[in-house]
């Protein structure tokens, strides 16, 4: 982030129980051009694979994507992601950061995102719903029933 500013940051839980994530972060725009915007990351026990992030600038548009926990986690470490989401781990003098890069058609965004608070907040979502076990309260006996059913018309 430019010059010595810490990087501010929220830690909340929303009344549903679910915690959430704000930080100031940057849009790099070029070597020496930032843009500030506030960036909340979400996390639902329900649908504990996907993050979602919203990106807004003061004044500006919210955007909203959902990018893969997994993803978040270990780009804080290395490269991870492919096509329209990649996160790296980046250092920048003495602050440990990653370089979050968003691609949609023709438009590609780069952010720089302070690594300690992102790594804590994941680490509180891996208490919730432990890496590996999301997809463990599925019935997937229910699920593929549903699928083979077939589906009913209902005519007024």
């Amino acid at each position: 982030m430019s010059g010595n500013q810490p990087h501010r940051q929220t830690r909340r839980t929303v009344s549903d129980g679910h915690p959430e994530l704000g930080l100031d972060i940057e849009r790099v725009l070029d070597l020496s051009t930032r843009q500030a915007v506030r960036a909340t990351f979400r996390f639902d026990p329900d649908a504990p694979w996907v993050v979602p992030v919203e990106l807004a600038i003061e004044d500006g548009p919210r955007v909203l994507w959902r990018i893969g926990r997994d993803v978040l986690q270990q780009g804080l470490h290395s490269v991870s992601g492919l096509g329209d989401v990649q996160i790296w781990p980046s250092s920048f003098g003495d602050r440990a950061t990653a370089l979050l890069r968003l691609t949609s058609r023709d438009t590609a965004a780069l952010f720089e995102l302070p690594i300690p608070p992102l790594a804590q907040w994941l680490a509180d979502t891996c208490e919730l719903v432990p890496g590996g076990a999301e997809l463990s309260e599925i019935d997937w006996d229910a699920a593929t029933a549903n699928l083979l059913q077939e589906p009913q018309t209902h005519c007024d």
